[in-house]
């Protein structure tokens, strides 16, 4: 916190550290770093006074807001380990987190607000702390004037912040003690707590935020990411603050009043870079160019694509309509694990060329290399292969919280002496990388990560259903959506109602993003011997790729192969009438 804080409180106090762009629109609160440091201080003296130390666990259960990244400040100002875990996650989630990490506390708001509907903050909280002996104290924020229930370990934060004190000293912390854990998922069932620490990281997210986007001082820089993912701890809160920024936080919805609330925003704030996910950018182009033309974007210089490979379209659109041909796009490529921007096609020589939708570059310090099937590092150029990175780099991850050992497993294992990063990558002729995608099963809905195993380990839980597989399908807007195959016990009448009851479900087990959008009844799955569900052919069936099986000689009765199409020809043929 003191770089991100006291440095710049010392020089100029009033500067502008963040623009809150709350829900409702054109009520944009100004927040400026003396004010941040008064709000961090506080919240700090406010968890010692109820006993969090250093090496604590705190879980941060909020929307974005000034108070929310303060609270992460005040955890990082007190060495407690901050937690964040994005408010669209449902109460078993978030128990789930908050028992792996063993947190403390829990901060969050009596309410959430977004895209004009309110959201339950405190009482899904009150849900989940109902299972975590571990939790002593739940701090609530004020973000509407709604009243909710208070028990006897519920704190009002606003009123303990009043009583304490404005300075509080940072806790001396060594460069490699914990600065946060994020959970992420894997192609397991449990989500895994990514560790990051504090000098690496901080020096990682700072120099990327100056580097990739052309930061210069004086700028607004506008990411719309929620701080529930690692985009908004990177590109919202500790790189731009790290250099003395002004850093918009973005509350609400690129729909919400209209389809034109991003590019009203660029207008009325005058931001300088605009760093969004194509997700948005897919659902935006269907409404058309007006949207965007009926707003000023000349104070726009840089364009950033994160969160999935975003496709030619989209990435031509954002180019064209929103950037007016005139602003640099980079589609960066990380990870939670990698901390920062990796490959993405600035920082380089002035005036490079930029292909659309590529990545391309490597950030300093970064060392791609393509693995085979063999695991041998495949040379030259025009090449496809296993996306690993060769030498470590200060922003990694350290561990799992709790797991080294899956750490080690997940990362080190498949290629030894090289971090893999789950996904495919194709080398240009010019030596450029494009990011093609998982190569495992993990798929990317509208952004977010999630293991088709956590899928599937949800509709589990259902009494009449003993067997799923879910796999990810192209999906015009999210990028990904989840198809989800089961078997059920008996025929039943009853299917449509199992379905409504399998979404329920998965809603409340892990979040709305993760529902499946289609669910389709077989007898059975296609297995190999050993009894391994062969998700590649459910990926063909619904990519609609079934000339091109590959090899099913390794399944167990390979007549369930046009038992399944079959029965998703049928499925299909309802659909469309």
């Amino acid at each position: 916190t003191v770089n991100c804080l006291d440095q710049h409180v010392e020089k100029s106090p009033d500067r502008v550290a963040l623009i809150w762009e709350r829900d409702e629109p054109g009520t944009a609160v100004h927040v400026t770093y003396r004010e941040l440091q008064d709000l961090t201080c506080r919240l700090a003296n406010t968890l010692k006074k109820y006993g969090i130390q250093k090496g604590d666990r705190v879980a941060i259960y909020m929307s974005v807001s000034p108070l929310s990244v303060a609270a992460m400040l005040a955890c990082a100002r007190i060495g407690a380990v901050h937690t964040v875990v994005f408010a669209g996650f449902s109460a078993e989630s978030l128990a789930g987190r908050i028992m792996d990490s063993g947190c403390k506390a829990v901060i969050t708001y009596n309410q959430g607000v977004r895209g004009g509907r309110t959201i339950e903050l405190k009482a899904t909280v009150d849900e989940a702390v109902k299972n975590c002996p571990s939790i002593k104290h739940v701090f609530v924020a004020r973000r509407t004037d709604n009243k909710v229930h208070m028990g006897d370990h519920d704190i009002p934060l606003e009123e303990e912040m009043t009583k304490a004190d404005s300075t509080c000293p940072p806790e001396s912390m060594d460069s490699e003690d914990v600065l946060f854990m994020l959970y992420t998922s894997g192609s397991t069932g449990k989500p895994k707590g990514i560790v990051h620490t504090q000098a690496g990281y901080l020096l990682y997210a700072a120099l990327t935020h100056k580097y990739v986007f052309d930061y210069q001082q004086g700028d607004v820089f506008g990411c719309v990411a929620d701080i529930g993912w690692i985009t908004g701890h990177s590109y919202v809160v500790y790189g731009p603050l790290c250099n003395g920024a002004t850093s918009v936080l973005f509350e609400s919805t690129p729909v919400y009043p209209d389809p034109g609330r991003y590019w009203e925003v660029v207008q009325r704030l005058k931001i300088n870079q605009f760093y969004g996910a194509p997700t948005a950018i897919r659902l935006l182009l269907n409404y058309g160019e007006e949207w965007v033309k009926k707003y000023d974007r000349s104070s726009l210089r840089v364009l950033g694509s994160v969160g999935e490979p975003i496709n030619k379209e989209a990435w031509q659109w954002f180019y064209q309509v929103v950037g007016e041909g005139r602003c640099t796009l980079v589609d960066t490529w990380w990870q939670t694990e990698t901390g920062g921007i990796c490959i993405a096609p600035r920082p380089s020589e002035e005036e490079a060329e930029i292909v659309p939708a590529m990545a391309m570059r490597p950030f300093f310090g970064i060392v791609p290399v393509l693995m085979d099937e063999n695991g041998e590092v495949i040379e030259g150029n025009d090449v496809s292969g296993a996306l690993c990175i060769a030498q470590p780099w200060p922003g990694m991850a350290r561990t799992i919280h709790g797991d080294h050992q899956r750490f080690i497993d997940a990362y080190f294992k498949a290629y030894p002496g090289y971090y893999f990063t789950g996904d495919g990558a194709y080398r240009s002729h010019k030596g450029y990388y494009q990011i093609t995608g998982r190569m495992d099963d993990v798929i990317n809905i509208s952004g977010h990560r999630l293991g088709t195993a956590e899928i599937e380990d949800a509709m589990a839980d259902h009494p009449e259903v003993p067997e799923t597989a879910v796999v990810g399908y192209p999906h015009k807007i999210k990028g990904e959506g989840a198809f989800a195959f089961i078997v059920l016990k008996e025929q039943t009448a009853r299917v449509d109602h199992i379905k409504e009851e399998l979404k329920t479900i998965v809603a409340s087990k892990i979040a709305k993003y993760a529902v499946p959008d289609h669910i389709l009844v077989v007898k059975r799955l296609p297995k190999t011997r050993s009894g391994k569900i062969m998700r590649r052919l459910l990926r063909k069936v619904v990519t609609e790729q079934s000339s091109n099986m590959g090899d099913v000689t390794t399944l167990d009765d390979p007549s369930v192969v046009k038992e399944i199409l079959d029965a998703y020809q049928k499925y299909k043929e309802k659909n469309s009438s």
